[in-house]
């Protein structure tokens, strides 16, 4: 089977083979941009029918559930017409007038095409439709109070469908459009300030993920996960297989891997990967040098014997790694980031990278939570970010005790 890729906004590839008819290929297509926009991750309860809703959506200002969008005339979107979706994806107003609150990321689908949100909207109405209301959201006062938001959408929302830059190669621009718009990438690592907006100029530097408690490197500092210096092929695989040479993915992102990211096709994947690449550097300067020596000794050797007897056989002694499976943590700018979240989380939780269709059989990290005290989850994250020339900075007995209290009975 032979596939024609058409690198432009609006088009998809298209299978060559049996041939089928106009609808059924716009329902297609909606599938695979639904997908690209990682609808079914928001929509869809754990263990519950897809996009039938009731998740709720942890906020700082409260809980949002999130609505049914199955094609139920009654508690769905049955009654809406392709006019209704695009502009809610275009401008962030329900059918009825509503206006949607920021967590749906209409700031960024509003990029979206008229004719990919139609081809959204067949694919949504061919879905089994589910009977389910929707509940209310629980949000603390002020903040319930959707008057507020004509604010915010004075902040920090412009409407506009993405423009292609005719400076750039078709190729970018494709990657551009699925970045800017239904990867909707800058949400996450994008830091937000206390009404939940960013602004353009920050975007990509990174941040927190509000009520996750995970943290989304800079795509834009060599210090963090700067793309500048890396492969197209190396940022390609970490987006649709979810490991590569440089890294692997673990957390929120392996959920977007899953969920989403491995149904690009190869060339989707290399045009955002294309894009991604050349965001400009905001922090080109050296980092810093090892901190190892304001550590106190007793740390680092309480550090570096809780890595020999606990990380080695996978890491290496001198954190070199063993090939993709094992990332080496020497040098890694994932674990020297200023930000050491990530780095306790995965010595307290584990982890995995996502099940993929490239990589169906992925290996993972153990928990360490019921092993290691504070005191030891504290000295080994310390060693592995100032050991071996590491440019990170050292991590305290509170800040894991922060982190451990997150996980679940």
């Amino acid at each position: 089977m032979v596939a024609l890729y058409l690198l432009r906004p609006g088009l998809l590839p298209r299978m060559e083979g049996a041939r089928t008819n106009a609808t059924t290929e716009i329902i297609e297509r909606g599938e695979y941009l639904a997908r690209a926009g990682d609808c079914v991750a928001c929509h869809t309860e754990v263990n519950g029918p897809a996009f039938a809703g009731g998740r709720p959506m942890p906020t700082p200002f409260g809980n949002l559930y999130v609505p049914n969008i199955t094609p139920d005339d009654d508690t769905g979107i049955g009654l809406w017409s392709s006019d209704d979706f695009y502009r809610m994806m275009h401008t962030g107003v329900s059918r009825d007038g509503t206006l949607l609150y920021p967590a749906m990321p209409f700031a960024n689908y509003t990029n979206v095409t008229r004719e990919d949100s139609d081809a959204i909207y067949a694919y949504l109405m061919s879905v089994p439709p589910v009977k389910r209301e929707n509940r209310p959201h629980e949000l603390r006062f002020p903040f319930n109070q959707r008057e507020l938001l004509i604010g915010w959408r004075t902040l920090y929302f412009r409407e506009g469908e993405y423009q292609p830059d005719p400076k750039q190669s078709e190729q970018w621009n494709r990657g551009a459009y699925l970045v800017k718009g239904l990867g909707h990438c800058s949400m996450c690592h994008t830091a937000v300030n206390a009404l939940g907006g960013s602004r353009e100029s920050q975007a990509f530097e990174g941040g927190m993920i509000p009520n996750q408690n995970w943290y989304a490197p800079s795509l834009t500092s060599n210090r963090e996960a700067g793309l500048g210096n890396w492969d197209l092929q190396d940022i390609a695989d970490l987006l649709q297989v979810g490991t590569s040479k440089r890294g692997a993915v673990y957390g929120p992102m392996a959920e977007v891997v899953y969920n989403s990211l491995q149904y690009l096709t190869d060339d989707d994947a290399k045009a955002m990967a294309v894009y991604l690449r050349s965001l400009p550097p905001r922090d080109s300067e050296p980092p810093p040098p090892s901190q190892a020596r304001l550590v106190d000794p007793s740390v680092m050797e309480l550090g570096r014997k809780t890595y020999e007897e606990q990380c080695s056989m996978c890491h290496g002694k001198e954190g070199e790694g063993h090939g993709v499976s094992f990332p080496p943590l020497a040098g890694n700018q994932s674990i020297t980031m200023s930000s050491p979240v990530n780095s306790i989380r995965m010595v307290l939780n584990g982890g995995y990278s996502p099940g993929t269709k490239k990589n169906p059989r992925p290996h993972g990290m153990p928990p360490f939570s019921h092993l290691l005290d504070d005191k030891a989850v504290a000295a080994v994250v310390t060693y592995i970010r100032v050991a071996w020339n590491n440019s990170g900075t050292p991590v305290t007995p509170e800040q894991a005790n922060e982190l451990r209290t997150l996980i679940p009975e």
